[in-house]
């Protein structure tokens, strides 16, 4: 049987142009958007007014639009956006990079109206303005110096305007791209824009005045950024009123510039209260909600005092780090740095630390990721009689790792998330109970003499006299072959 050609450029020419056109005219009927393409392509021999105009009237549709982009508006809206992206990065790039620029620069200025009104999920909107957000910088590299000099304007209207957390993603590639000149000017008319707001008085009143503050005050400093000028971000960071400095975003700046004293000095000014946090890998081992500030900082400190030579007391708060959350992460880092020969000593002294540890299920969670399987089934044997089985992401995983070479530790894992389960009644986890019993059946030719446990037949009896009549976990247990 021949082989079907795959499609490329080379194999579409073979078919010729009549076929060719056959075949677009065919889509194009029933297809909106790619209508649009095939206008723009046929426009593109007229000339860039002609593109450009194409380019217009869906612009200003865009700028006026108003009402909401429902459910079953939302895939045609989205292809015909995109269309008009491609048409402006594509056809009208390709013969007048200074007009396409300034229509980008429109079109990203429409993403907070446009998400504004979508009536569902704004993933697929936003992405196509991601999408233009990142075709700017490599436009704006194309332009004269004499066509780059208006985008000052554009720039400020896009970046001052817009809440839209896509644009200001962006903002840093795009600054970058843009003539310094240009970015000079920008930065001028920013500060004045700032001076502005904050002689009206709007840092004590509208909530959204002191939004739009914050907005330009963060350009700036993306601006300070671009230059490495750290003190112009201090400056800009301090500038505002009822705003307490970022010390963690100053420090890590000084420190990149090789001024470790001074940002020790900022890590160690008073920080404002904070809400502490807590990741849902962390909630499922039971740690404790933490300042994610307060930890950002400690990992500067750690850099700065690395910085300034004085390796003891950056040693002395890895430690600390490890100690309180058991990140393996942070004791790989303070191993890596001792001397030769003492790493051996400072694991055996971090190991036993965990297995004392009264984050249980977190230190369970630490030897499993070192990995230390043999310290993990210790901790679970030695500790077998605290493991919380409603912690089931923890140990479900843990008895999984164990299985293989470590038995006991498997089976009292999945002891007690089976118990757990039932103890419980919970008819909706009888189906993983199932396969943890499943598990605890295939582990039982496994036992050893010498188990500090019951043996698995005196378990299974156990577990029948006390949940004999709990047919819904039964019957699934049989149905994956077991008793």
């Amino acid at each position: 049987m021949a082989r079907r050609p795959a499609l490329s450029i080379d194999s579409l020419i073979g078919l010729g142009a009549p076929r060719l056109a056959e075949l677009a005219l065919e889509e194009a009927g029933s297809n909106p958007a790619f209508k649009k393409r095939l206008d723009a392509a046929l426009a593109a021999a007229e000339g860039p007014h002609a593109v450009s105009a194409i380019v217009d009237k869906r612009l200003a549709a865009l700028e006026r639009a108003k009402g909401a982009i429902g459910s079953g508006r939302i895939r045609a809206f989205v292809e015909d956006l995109s269309a008009t992206l491609k048409i402006i990065a594509g056809d009208l790039a390709k013969i007048d990079a200074d007009g396409a620029t300034e229509r980008l620069i429109r079109l990203l200025a429409t993403a907070d109206r446009t998400l504004a009104r979508s009536a569902v999920s704004d993933v697929d909107i936003a992405g196509v303005y991601r999408a233009a957000a990142a075709a700017l910088p490599a436009l704006i590299g194309r332009l004269s110096a004499d066509e780059a000099a208006p985008l000052a304007d554009g720039l400020y209207r896009l970046a001052a305007d817009s809440r839209s957390a896509v644009i200001h993603a962006s903002m840093a590639e795009i600054l970058a791209a843009t003539p310094q000149g240009v970015v000079e000017t920008l930065d001028a008319r920013l500060a004045k824009a700032i001076e502005a707001l904050a002689s009206s008085g709007a840092g004590d009143a509208d909530w959204s005045l002191r939004a739009r503050a914050r907005r330009l005050i963060e350009l700036r400093q993306r601006i300070a950024d671009a230059r490495g000028d750290v003190d112009a971000f201090i400056a800009l960071e301090s500038a505002w009123p009822g705003h307490a400095p970022d010390s963690a975003a100053i420090a890590e700046r000084l420190i990149d510039a090789g001024r470790a004293r001074e940002a020790l000095e900022w890590l160690s000014r008073p920080a404002p209260p904070a809400i502490k946090m807590l990741s849902m890998a962390d909630l499922r081992v039971g740690l404790h909600p933490r300042d994610p500030g307060a930890d950002r900082r400690a990992k500067l400190e750690v850099l700065a005092l690395e910085a300034l030579g004085d390796r003891e007391a950056a040693q002395a708060l890895r430690w600390r780090l490890f100690a309180e959350t058991l990140d393996a992460d942070m004791l790989r880092q303070h191993v890596a740095r001792l001397p030769d020969f003492e790493d051996v000593e400072a694991l055996d002294a971090a190991f036993a630390l965990v297995l004392a540890s009264p984050l249980l299920h977190a230190a369970l969670r630490f030897f499993i990721q070192w990995p230390r399987l043999d310290l993990a089934e210790r901790l679970a044997v030695e500790r077998r009689k605290e493991w919380d089985g409603k912690r089931y992401e923890a140990l479900a995983p843990a008895a999984e790792a164990l299985e293989p070479k470590h038995p006991l530790g498997a089976v009292i894992l999945y002891r007690a998330l089976v118990d757990s389960i039932l103890d419980r009644g919970l008819s909706l986890a009888y189906a993983p109970a199932a396969r943890y019993y499943g598990a605890l059946e295939g582990l039982e030719s496994r036992e050893a003499p010498g188990w500090p446990i019951e043996l698995h037949r005196h378990y299974r009896a156990e577990l029948r006299r006390r949940h004999g009549r709990k047919y819904g976990f039964w019957s699934r247990v049989e149905a994956e072959g077991w008793r």
